[in-house]
Formats: structure tokens, C-alpha cells, sequence
């Protein structure tokens, strides 16, 4: 064989994004300058990928607290809100609960535990179990927080949530009550006014909630769903995926995208005369087996790509093939065998079939976004595009 690597994701360096800027020009002549110096020569199905990051900032797709706290107001009237099923992030949710504290007069903030919606633990389980606490019927008002289980501090940033989101909804001059309770509908008993924060289980907290009696029930993809007062939005997701800015705005998540990646994707066969995908990424979809934080603060991983990322992987396990069709070959006859097998795929489903089990039945856009997600990081590499090579490719491939 005369190809030895697979699938490669590369971090591309770009310059830094501001608004206004053409960033589809922006993204094909970072890669371009990557091809000039030899670290890429670009095929046919390659993916380029861009974070959602770089296409909010070039929109200019900004709210600040003032904005979320009138929007609040308008639609949840001003007075006692719930608040429920945060996660506990300093750069998700903190900017976020500033603009919904001046929105109203007193906040029920209910959390979710022992963890939040993706992974970050209030409490531990043994220490839940060594006070007979059961999360799925037991409400603990703050009182009987404290007294079971003290001022926990998160384990990566030191953070008492518990204080930290009261501190803030106190500085925005509002009352607060702190509860802990994993049935929404247990928000109800102090207040008829919610706003839900969830991401991925919203819309079931919101039937929940409609069902049992409350009057007025938005999630936080309903606040600065339309620009207040000439403010950024975001139509479908609204406050949903958005990130701290500054100490008084937030960055939201990318607004309608799908004509950049196609005009990336045209501008690059232009370029270069090979067709590749393009798509835009937010946080992966992972777990981390020792913070136990599931990684997807964003409402998707991609909110916009090309046709060619439609789908799941359809492939057949090489190792099941190499211990059970082909058990008694080696070496070159093996290759070839194998080789056969998987150009047999004739483009139908192979989900059911047992040479196919265990094969990663995602989306191509989740697995593709993880990718990313992790090859470009969230700190200080300044390579917000990535350039992946290979992931269409299988053991066929020269």
C-alpha cells in the first residue's frame, strides 16, 4: 500500500476576526497560504471547518445585559422568576443569569443535581448516597444543601456555584431563592413564571411545565430570539450556545450560516478544482471520563455544513473481518481480502449486519465537529479554521 496515513486534522492559523470581515475570503486564503507553503495539498472530499466563534464575530452577533434583562421583562413579566436547570459556567451561563437577574425583581434559582446537564458536579453520589438523598424525588431547599454537603467547590475551577450564581443575581439587585430538584414542575411551588434553562431536554421541560399549571414558560432559546434594541439575536437558539463576550455582553451563537459554507465551499473549487465540504463547529460531543463533563454546551454541533456531511459512517469492521471471514488468511492475502470485502459496499445500509458491529453509528457532523472541537481547542493556538484530510478514505484507498 503506498498511502500509510488516514484520516489528519490540521489546525489552521488565521488572523483575528473582527466584525465585518468577508470570512469566506478569510478561510480560503488561510488555507491557501497553509497549500503555498507545502502543509497542504488539498483532494477532492477534504473538509474544511471553521468554530462558530469566528462567524458570530464577523456577524457581529453581540447582546448585552441590558438587552437580555429587557427582553426578560417583556416576555416573563418583571416580577418572581424561575429559574431552572443552568449549567455551571462562568463563560456560559454567568453573563447570561446577570441580564435575567435585571430582569426581575426575585429569582428561584433551581439547579439540577448532582450534576448539571453536562456533567458538572454539584455533589458527589457516595456522599448523596451516605445521606440517603434520592435525586429523582427529593427537593433540598439551600438549608439543607449546606447542611448535608458544605460549600463544594468545582473540581477544575474552584468555583462555588451554589454562591457564585446567588452572588450575581444579588448584585443585579434581585432577591434569591436557591433550591435543588431534577423535576422541573418542581419550580411551581414559588413560582408560575419559568424560564428553563436546558439545553438538550428543554422542549420536554417545557411540556412538563405547560402541563402542571405554569402561565408563562420560555426557555433561554426564546430570549433575544429578535434583535432588542438593535442588539444581535439568534432566531432559532437565542441565547442557547451563546458565550461570555465581555463583563456585560455575550457573544451568541452564529446566525443563519448554510450560504457561507456553500460559498466556501464554491471559492475553494475555484481555487483549487477540488470539491470539499465545509462546515461551521461549536463544542464537540464528548464525554471526559475524569471531569465527567459532557462537552456539548452548544444546542448542535454544527449549524451549518454541505450536502456531502449528510449521513452516517456505513463502514465494516476490520477487525471482525480479519477474525471471522478471513480468520485463516495473512499477510498480503488478507489485505486483498479485506480489501474486496469493503469495495463490495454498494452505498446500501450495513446497520444489522454483523461485520458493521461496532462500528460509530453518529452523525457525520458530530463525529467531524468533535474532531475539530479538539484539534483546535479553546485557548490561546489561533487556529479557528481546521483542514481534515482522509475521512472519507478506507483501507482501500492508495
Amino acid at each position: 500500500m503506498s498511502r500509510m496515513l488516514g484520516t489528519v486534522s490540521m489546525g489552521v492559523r488565521a488572523p483575528i476576526i473582527r466584525e465585518g470581515d468577508d470570512l469566506a475570503e478569510i478561510v480560503v486564503a488561510s488555507v491557501e497560504e497553509a497549500m503555498k507553503s507545502g502543509e497542504i495539498t488539498p483532494r477532492d472530499r477534504d473538509v474544511v471547518c471553521m468554530t462558530e466563534a469566528i462567524v458570530a464575530r464577523a456577524q457581529g452577533n453581540y447582546a448585552s445585559v441590558d438587552n437580555i434583562a429587557d427582553d426578560v421583562r417583556a416576555k416573563l413579566g418583571g416580577e418572581t422568576l424561575g429559574v431552572i436547570f443552568p449549567i455551571l459556567s462562568r463563560n456560559r451561563f454567568a453573563i447570561c443569569l446577570r441580564g435575567i437577574a435585571k430582569g426581575c425583581k426575585k429569582v428561584i434559582l433551581m439547579l439540577s443535581y448532582p450534576s448539571d446537564e453536562v456533567g458538572n458536579h454539584l455533589i458527589d453520589w457516595d456522599l448523596m448516597d451516605k445521606h440517603n438523598v434520592d435525586p429523582y424525588r427529593d427537593v433540598l431547599s439551600l438549608e439543607k444543601y449546606r447542611e448535608l454537603f458544605g460549600y463544594i467547590k468545582h473540581p477544575f475551577t474552584g468555583v462555588d456555584y451554589v454562591e457564585y450564581y446567588s452572588s450575581i443575581i444579588r448584585e443585579m439587585g434581585a432577591e434569591v431563592d436557591v433550591v435543588f430538584a431534577n423535576d422541573p414542575r418542581a419550580i411551581l411551588a414559588y413560582t408560575k413564571n419559568v424560564l428553563t434553562c436546558d439545553i438538550h431536554t428543554r422542549a420536554r421541560t417545557k411540556r412538563l411545565l405547560k402541563a402542571a399549571g405554569a402561565e408563562r414558560v420560555f426557555g433561554l432559546d426564546e430570549i433575544m430570539n429578535a434583535p432588542v434594541n438593535g442588539s444581535g439575536c439568534n432566531e432559532r437558539y437565542g441565547l442557547l450556545g451563546s458565550n461570555k463576550a465581555t463583563e456585560n455582553t455575550v457573544k451568541l451563537f452564529p446566525r443563519e450560516c448554510q450560504q457561507l459554507v456553500e460559498d466556501i465551499q464554491a471559492k475553494m473549487l475555484e481555487k483549487t478544482g477540488k470539491h470539499v465540504e465545509v462546515m461551521v463547529y461549536g463544542d464537540g460531543a464528548f464525554k471526559d471520563p475524569v471531569g465527567k463533563i459532557w462537552e456539548l454546551a452548544d444546542p448542535v454541533v454544527s449549524p451549518a455544513y454541505t450536502a456531502g456531511l449528510e449521513g452516517t459512517p456505513n463502514e465494516l469492521k476490520l477487525k471482525y473481518l480479519a477474525d471471522n471471514d478471513f480468520a485463516g488468511l495473512s499477510g498480503k492475502a488478507l489485505q486483498d481480502a479485506i480489501k474486496a470485502k469493503i469495495s463490495q459496499k454498494d452505498g446500501s445500509s450495513l446497520v444489522g449486519q454483523m461485520a458493521a458491529q461496532g462500528t460509530t453509528p453518529r452523525r457525520l457532523t458530530d463525529l467531524i465537529g468533535s474532531l475539530c472541537d479538539l484539534t483546535s481547542g479553546s485557548g490561546d493556538k489561533g487556529t479557528p479554521i481546521v483542514y481534515i484530510q482522509g475521512y472519507f478514505d478506507n483501507y482501500t484507498n492508495e
